[in-house]
């Protein structure tokens, strides 16, 4: 189940909100620029589909989203507990950074857990199979999948280059809880 806790930016160990409600969810996230709806598939998918068969399943709200936004590229990313490289680029997210443009995630199956940092505050927001978030350019965040990840991820990309970091080198994502820290259901 979505899920969003919400954090003074110096008060790391203790939320002042939280919420498993997707509608509160979509509501408190536009108040800082993000888009956060619920997708379904077009299709049933089986455990033995392409990514091809992933974007073709979700076209129509791809298109939407294309038309809408001027987004350029699509793909899929999947990643396991077994992918040989899970803990380097787990690091590589878990470091607080902002991108040119939009950061655009559908979650197919599986799961990740965004921290957004805006307004003196940070939201962190756990998104399952069928949720997609986008977050704005410019806004600062880190995303964790675990140290045993699971999911797989339909990304949008106004950069035909893909996905394009500038870290922060603030080490406030250090302060947070990870993933794996139990996230209480109101």
């Amino acid at each position: 189940m979505s899920h969003l806790e919400i954090y003074h930016d110096t008060q790391s160990q203790t939320p002042f909100f939280e919420t498993a409600d997707g509608a509160e969810i979509s509501k408190i996230l536009a108040e800082i620029g993000v888009r956060f709806h619920r997708w379904q598939a077009d299709a049933v998918l089986d455990k033995n589909a392409t990514d091809q068969d992933v974007i073709q399943a979700y076209q129509r709200e791809i298109q939407k989203l294309q038309a809408d936004y001027g987004y350029q590229a699509v793909d899929v990313i999947r990643l396991d507990a077994s992918h040989p490289d899970k803990n380097a680029i787990r690091q590589k997210f878990l470091n607080e950074h902002t991108h040119s443009e939009d950061e655009v995630r559908f979650f197919v199956e599986g799961s990740g857990m965004f921290y957004l940092h805006a307004d003196n505050k940070v939201f962190r927001v756990l998104c399952e199979a069928n949720d997609l978030i986008s977050v704005p350019d410019n806004t600062p965040h880190w995303f964790d999948m675990s140290d045993t990840p699971h999911l797989t991820c339909i990304r949008l990309f106004t950069n035909p280059a893909g996905w394009v970091a500038e870290f922060t080198k603030d080490d406030i994502a250090q302060r947070f809880p990870l993933y794996e820290k139990q996230v209480s259901v109101c």
